[in-house]
């Protein structure tokens, strides 16, 4: 399950189908060092995203992989 304290590094790293969900929502940066310290959260915040509509389409994949 994916949550919000979660980095993104750390959801690609256990799910890398998560990929093309990120890429929806605009977050085009997956391997960059600040996807390697930034939250779900924060990275929701910055990019003005809804924090569960994110999460719920995260794990929705999640559930199929």
């Amino acid at each position: 399950m994916v949550t919000k304290e979660m980095t993104i590094a750390q959801v690609l790293e256990e799910v890398p189908d998560c990929a093309p969900v990120f890429m929806e929502y605009g977050m085009h940066c997956l391997g960059c060092a600040i996807a390697h310290g930034e939250t779900i959260e924060q990275a929701a915040e910055v990019h003005g995203i809804e924090l569960s509509a994110l999460l719920d389409s995260l794990n929705e994949l999640c559930k199929k992989a």
